[in-house]
């Protein structure tokens, strides 16, 4: 799996930091750029926490309004990305490899009975569809006789 183009951008200004540190300062130079680098990381570490934090207080799969959650979803949203609007866990469907890349698909549901279900390869969201609870409830009074 290639890394994305935000994580090759990461480690670019991380090496670019030590270089820059050496010409400049030398070994303190280095060594401040590597405080920098780890200071970052804790930073982002500490946000990833934060989110699987108040995800994992919440009931699985649960999200208050999945109408919103439908219209604030976007292609190429990562994961932690969708935890963080939805502050719970998502309730897995099934797992699966696609052509390019793991397949994933998640749903989450709201108390009035819409539902939104996710599809994520490799991590970031590639679709998603709002099942409105009414539609469900009519398609089943039309095919009952």
């Amino acid at each position: 799996m290639p890394p994305n183009l935000s994580t090759l951008a990461t480690w670019a200004l991380a090496l670019a930091a030590l270089i820059v540190g050496y010409r400049t300062y030398g070994w303190p130079g280095v060594v401040l750029a590597i405080t920098m680098v780890v200071f970052w990381m804790l930073l982002q570490f500490n946000r990833s926490v934060r989110v699987l934090k108040d995800a994992g207080s919440n009931p699985i799969g649960q999200v208050a309004s999945a109408v919103m959650l439908h219209s604030k979803l976007q292609t190429g949203m990562r994961l932690p990305q969708v935890l963080k609007l939805t502050r719970s866990l998502g309730r897995r469907i099934d797992e699966g490899e696609g052509s390019s890349g793991a397949l994933e698909r998640y749903v989450w549901t709201d108390a009035g009975g819409d539902s939104v279900q996710v599809e994520l390869r490799d991590g970031s969201v590639t679709r998603w569809e709002l099942q409105r609870a009414a539609s469900v409830e009519s398609a089943a009074t039309q095919e009952t006789p």
